[in-house]
C-alpha cells in the first residue's frame, strides 16, 4: 500500500518538471533550426537554399508548439 501511494505520488509530482523540460528542449532545438534557416538563406549556395526550404517541416510544427506553450504558460498565469 505505502509503496502504491509513494510511487503514485513520485510520478505526480515530476510529470509537470518532465513536460517543462520537453518544452524547454523544444524551444531550444526551434531557435537552433530558425537560426540555421536564416544562415542557410543567406548564402549563395544552391544546396544551402535547399536546406533552408527543407527546415520549414520541422519548424513549422515546432512554432505550432511553441505557441501552445505560450497560450499554456499565460493561462496558468493568469489563474
Amino acid at each position: 500500500m505505502i509503496s502504491t501511494v509513494t510511487t503514485t505520488t513520485v510520478s505526480i509530482l515530476t510529470a509537470p518538471a518532465i513536460a517543462e523540460s520537453l518544452a524547454l528542449i523544444a524551444i531550444l532545438i526551434l531557435f537552433a533550426l530558425l537560426v540555421q534557416k536564416e544562415v542557410a538563406t543567406a548564402s549563395t549556395d544552391s544546396r544551402l537554399q535547399e536546406l533552408s526550404r527543407l527546415l520549414n517541416f520541422s519548424i513549422v510544427p515546432l512554432s505550432l508548439a511553441f505557441i501552445v506553450i505560450v497560450v499554456y504558460k499565460v493561462a496558468e498565469v493568469l489563474n
